[in-house]
């Protein structure tokens, strides 16, 4: 996994590195050749590169890049957003070096030719960016932007101009940005939307900073999860194995007009690994479901109407044996689902997936999961998790990583909060981001199918973390397949039920 900062923390990580010796012009040293590299990737060989640096460190690593660039004997335009004489420190040093190199820096015309195969370097601001660049720097971006439509590369260094590095927010105006140079560490930016895609490709950045200085990040971190962290939690197939060693599956989902959601669950719990599913559900919803899904099973829960106490001793009677519980899609909520959830958590000690109307049917009395005995995930939408805490989803979609701690930490469960680049957070702090999926994935039942997935890796023995892990990181690397097959548009459901066999394939599970 690679963590992702914050801007205090970086701050902090940088400070301990200078107290351990190592200067500040290293790293900058460090930060611009490797930009001055990847910019070089960038272009043609013909190609002319336009600096434009800011007037603190983030401008002075673009200073070492135009050095750089200018020392192999390509074309390079500087221009520097400040006087001269208020620059300060190593960006002072590096403007002074430049000049006596032989670059003069210049105001560079937004009306200058340029076009493919050019390279635009925006070192303008860094992570310490707190309002949107205004003045003549939001017209810098402005002119970066034009440059870009024109044809030519833009290469970041550490972040796009105009990103907020901790929440992923763009300000307006901000850089987008065909590639993006992150030193040291992951910025919190880069690993949320809509911020990963102003970075375009990241390259993460060896600046030198001694290991030694790592030691100021204690506490919970936020993690960007790569393929192989999650790979290696699902086990092989036992091969002595039979239906009953990869668990049992129990799904209370689905209504009428609702026995597709309850449908999907099933049928991506089986295609997860579960050995045997069983739906239970209103009379009149199971047939239905039972002819999307032959191979599942079904429990008809006998009262009428929304869930409620009196399905209690129904649900508790086809809990046993089971080892794990998926509640919630497609089900009628009525005024006393919230108290059947509270007393079926106090009952059961198999873990539990909460999930769509489950969650909704909780909201205003949240304090019933503190009572549950078995283990939590909750896989809330950003709407689902609005209402859990009682704020505006516009809330949660400022704070993603910050709110689903927070919850996970209150009531000790693991929250997957979804979305592009979900997010999954631990009772401890820990915060995970999963980088896979698509905008095609933002249509009806993807969610229940991340659910009936999540619930038969419980099945099978994984805990609740790994649950989550596992299941988001599969769900979108299917939905990454489908969507080469059936566009974004196109995507449904089911598409990413039919494409989890590629991941499984590509794992060897």
């Amino acid at each position: 996994m690679k963590r992702a900062l914050s801007a205090d923390e970086m701050r902090r990580v940088e400070a301990a590195a200078a107290e351990l010796g190592m200067p500040a012009a290293v790293l900058m040293e460090n930060a611009g050749a490797a930009v001055a590299r990847a910019a070089l990737a960038l272009a043609a060989s013909h190609g002319r590169f336009l600096v434009l640096c800011g007037p603190g460190n983030n401008g002075g690593d673009g200073l070492v890049a135009a050095r750089h660039l200018h020392a192999a004997g390509r074309v390079v335009f500087v221009e520097v957003l400040s006087d001269a004489a208020s620059l300060g420190g190593e960006p002072a040093r590096n403007h002074r070096s430049l000049e006596a190199a032989g670059v003069r820096c210049a105001p560079i015309a937004g009306a200058l030719p340029v076009g493919p195969g050019d390279v635009v370097i925006d070192a303008l601001f860094g992570t310490g960016l707190s309002r949107a660049p205004a003045g003549r720097f939001g017209e810098a971006v402005g002119r970066i932007s034009a440059f870009r439509a024109a044809g030519a590369k833009v290469l970041s260094a550490d972040l796009p101009s105009g990103l907020n590095g901790d929440s992923g927010v763009p300000f307006a105006p901000c850089v987008t940005a065909d590639a993006t140079c992150a030193f040291g560490f992951l910025k919190l930016g880069q690993a949320l939307e809509p911020g990963a895609s102003r970075c375009g490709a990241v390259e993460l950045v060896d600046v030198g900073v001694p290991a030694a200085a790592h030691a100021v990040l204690s506490g919970p971190g936020v993690f960007v999860v790569e393929e192989r962290d999650v790979q290696g939690r699902l086990a092989p197939r036992r091969v002595d194995g039979h239906k009953g060693t990869f668990g049992h599956v129990l799904v209370v989902a689905g209504s009428r007009g609702k026995t597709g959601a309850a449908a999907l669950a099933a049928k991506a719990a089986l295609r997860t690994g579960a050995g045997l599913v069983t739906v239970a559900s209103r009379p009149e919803a199971v047939q239905p479901i039972l002819q999307h899904a032959p191979e599942v099973m079904g429990v008809e829960l006998a009262s009428e109407g929304p869930l409620g106490l009196a399905d209690f001793n129904s649900i508790l009677e086809a809990a046993d044996g089971k080892q794990a519980l998926v509640i919630g899609p497609g089900l009628a909520r009525g005024p006393d689902t919230g108290r059947l959830l509270g007393a079926l958590l106090e009952e059961l000690t198999i873990p539990c997936v909460l999930d769509a109307d489950a969650l909704n049917a909780l909201e205003g009395q949240v304090g019933l999961l503190d009572k549950a005995r078995g283990e939590l995930l909750l896989t809330p939408h950003p709407g689902e998790m609005g209402r859990l805490l009682g704020r505006p989803t516009a809330d949660v979609a400022a704070d993603r990583v910050g709110l689903a701690r927070e919850f996970a930490q209150a009531h000790s469960v693991v929250v997957l909060l979804k979305g592009a680049r979900t997010v999954i957070a631990r009772e401890d702090g820990a915060v995970f981001v999963n980088p896979t999926g698509n905008a095609g994935l933002a249509t009806a039942g993807t969610g229940d199918v991340l659910s009936g997935m999540a619930g038969a890796l419980l099945a099978q023995g994984l805990t609740t973390e790994d649950a989550a892990l596992v299941g988001a990181w599969a769900h979108g690397a299917a939905g990454d397949l489908a969507a080469q097959r059936r566009g974004l548009l196109g995507l449904v459901a089911s598409d990413v039920i039919e494409h989890l066999g590629g991941v499984w394939t590509r794992w060897h599970r």
